[in-house]
């Protein structure tokens, strides 16, 4: 009897029990928008940089939740949501969606500080700028990797295998739907996600120097 209660008070270790890897919710929209902003300085907190803490969120984030829900994913733990990716099949298609119904409602929302030299704008003002002149995807790399994706996780989310299963979410979703490859882009600062790309089989594309590296995955079947 002893031995039955002893076993029956064994602390439970719940933790690593509810760490998940699902699918996107749209109660996941705040949890996403601060991870987003929690890594908005090449991987590290950007919290200091913006005055408003929703922009990141609405320029990298909100749109996929919005227009491309089958294609997000997050893990969760046993505090919250501590990491996602997200990315769209059809870059194209998708980035013309943003234009129809993405960026139209924020442009309302944000000013647009053309009145405001470039080397003086904001944090917040150069993605006001973004908002109302939203870039596109270079033509080339789209024929050879059609697709693209983001991906961010918290401190206590990284070096656990963790990204690498929310990628591997992604891959099975993007292969289900017949895409030949991906594409992402990274701050060369951002040096663990450049080695962690690395060690998925990504390669460079383009070099922007300061502006970003353009990488890219074959999607093999099977």
């Amino acid at each position: 009897m002893f031995a039955r209660r002893a076993r029956t008070a064994r602390p439970q270790c719940i933790y690593p029990s509810a760490m998940v890897i699902r699918r996107a919710r749209i109660d996941d929209r705040d949890a996403l928008y601060e991870i987003c902003l929690r890594t908005a300085d090449a991987g590290a907190d950007g919290t200091h940089l913006y005055h408003d803490p929703e922009l990141p969120g609405q320029m990298w984030v909100g749109s996929y939740l919005a227009l491309q829900p089958d294609l997000a994913f997050v893990y969760e733990d046993g505090v919250g949501v501590a990491g996602y990716v997200i990315g769209a099949y059809d870059t194209v298609g998708f980035e013309d969606l943003c234009e129809r119904h993405w960026w139209p409602p924020l442009q309302r929302q944000y000013p647009n500080p053309v009145d405001v030299l470039r080397h003086e704008r904001s944090r917040d003002q150069q993605l006001h700028r973004a908002i109302h002149r939203p870039m596109r995807t270079p033509v080339e790399p789209i024929a050879t990797f059609p697709s693209h994706l983001h991906i961010d996780l918290l401190p206590r989310a990284q070096g656990t295998g963790r990204g690498r299963e929310l990628m591997d979410a992604m891959f099975g979703a993007l292969r289900a739907k017949g895409s030949l490859g991906v594409h992402l882009g990274v701050s060369p600062r951002n040096t663990r996600a450049v080695r962690f790309y690395d060690h998925l089989g990504f390669s460079t594309l383009a070099d922007y120097g300061q502006h970003g590296l353009l990488l890219g995955l074959v999607l093999k079947s099977g």
